[in-house]
């Protein structure tokens, strides 16, 4: 039997290769669904600089008091849930329903160098924004330069 050679095969065949290779490397991995995202996903923004990490996630219609950020070993999980309000509403007839309702989950495999005692959450307009101050320990240092002998 002849197979026809499919170049878009081979690339995705590639690209699943390259993705193994680095989900090691990758310190904020989403565990759930290998690394992509699911439609109760949440979507986020990873950024670094010399202190922190700064993630940055929307949670629109979400209540704050319906938000839960936890660290868990090497994992950071942040959860919300939106409530079904069409169970309030019995009575009315649904016409159209595009928003989406339930719980929503994220699951991330962390840096070790981060300093928990000092994160901070801030939740504001539908936006949680983390920020995960890393360990002194791990932070650039200068080394001063000495000039002449001994």
């Amino acid at each position: 039997m002849i197979t026809r050679w499919s170049p878009l095969r081979e690339m995705s065949a590639m690209q699943r290769l390259m993705d193994r290779m680095f989900e090691d490397w990758r310190p904020f991995v989403n565990e759930e669904n290998g690394g992509s995202t699911s439609a109760h996903a949440l979507a986020l923004d990873v950024h670094e600089d010399d202190h922190n990490y700064t993630i940055t996630t929307e949670l629109p219609g979400v209540s704050p008091d319906h938000v839960q950020v936890r660290h868990e070993g090497d994992y950071l999980i942040i959860e919300g849930e939106i409530p079904d309000e069409a169970t309030e509403h019995k009575d009315k007839k649904v016409l159209i329903k595009e928003r989406r309702y339930g719980h929503y989950a994220r699951r991330l495999r962390l840096p070790q160098d981060i300093n928990f005692d000092a994160a901070e959450a801030n939740y504001q307009d539908g936006v949680l924004t983390l920020t995960l101050p890393k360990s002194p320990a791990t932070q650039p240092k200068l080394i001063p330069i000495k000039t002449g002998h001994k």
